[in-house]
């Protein structure tokens, strides 16, 4: 058997682990196998790109109860003949969608550095800027079982505040768990592009569910928020700002959180707050305890 062969059947198994997942109702473990796929994309921009279109339109689907155009289970299953020939398929897309469009995501060196390139095309008149389709798909995960004696954390991101919110262009927030030494102690996850800005505020209104009960948590861990957005001149996704919050501060009701300047300090070392204004992350909190 030919290791291109071999691949086929492995995406293939993670494709049908994926909707057998979703039958069962175990969603995490459902989006876990879709999103698989999301990464695979860039190897088959046209066929997979929608491939992966329709994974993050059934995992949206999984995460928003009161969807009104969600894309069915019985609709992806109709792509997995699609997966199982791959590399030989050739008939038309079932469905009408566009893949997303591919964006590169940079670490923060390599950010400011492009935008430092980006500072001087500005100054010389050189570059341009294309036109690109909007959409960040989120990557937010139901809540988890309850525990006796446990408690789970939903966190409502509410709106964050910036002199330039109106310049943003898809803006999303990436939500992760670290511990004192900047090690993930859950799964990240991203908001979806939020979709209101008024004045200096960028309104989010969505409920992100911690992937670990706090007792769990070690001493000195802390939930970071990175607000992120799109720069189409340089085709990237930027980091413009950072919070965080530690464990000390987990209590039920809303809280306002300062904003820090990138790149995200994940050891909380060297801080610097990102604008002397009154402007803040807004979050509310709500407990959850058998």
């Amino acid at each position: 058997m030919s290791d291109v062969t071999k691949t086929v059947q492995k995406w293939h198994a993670s494709f049908k682990k994926g909707t057998d997942f979703d039958s069962w109702g175990q969603l995490v473990e459902a989006i876990d196998e879709y999103q698989i796929f999301v990464l695979l994309k860039c190897i088959f921009q046209k066929t997979l790109g929608k491939f992966a279109t329709c994974l993050e339109m059934r995992s949206a689907a999984l995460q928003c109860t009161q969807s009104q155009e969600e894309f069915k289970l019985e609709d992806l299953k109709k792509l997995e003949p699609i997966i199982k020939n791959i590399l030989t398929y050739n008939k038309d897309f079932p469905f009408d969608v566009q893949p997303v469009p591919l964006r590169k995501i940079l670490a923060p060196g390599e950010e400011e550095n492009l935008e430092l390139e980006e500072e001087l095309d500005a100054g010389t008149g050189a570059g341009s800027t294309p036109s690109f389709p909007s959409r960040v798909p989120g990557t937010l995960l139901p809540r988890l079982p309850s525990e006796p004696g446990m408690t789970l954390l939903t966190l409502t991101i509410e709106k964050i505040g910036l002199k330039d919110a109106g310049q943003c262009i898809d803006p999303y927030i990436t939500v992760s768990v670290k511990d004192l030494n900047g090690i993930d102690l859950n799964p990240v996850q991203d908001t979806a592009v939020a979709t209101r800005k008024e004045d200096t505020y960028i309104h989010f209104s969505v409920d992100v569910e911690i992937q670990k009960h706090l007792e769990k948590l070690p001493k000195g861990a802390a939930i970071f928020f990175e607000f992120k957005h799109y720069k189409p001149k340089k085709r990237f996704t930027s980091t413009k700002c950072f919070a965080f919050m530690e464990m000390d501060e987990i209590r039920p009701g809303p809280i306002v959180i300062e904003l820090y300047k990138k790149p995200t300090d994940f050891k909380r070392k060297k801080l610097n707050l990102l604008t002397k204004k009154p402007l803040y992350l807004h979050l509310n909190q709500t407990l959850h305890k058998d």
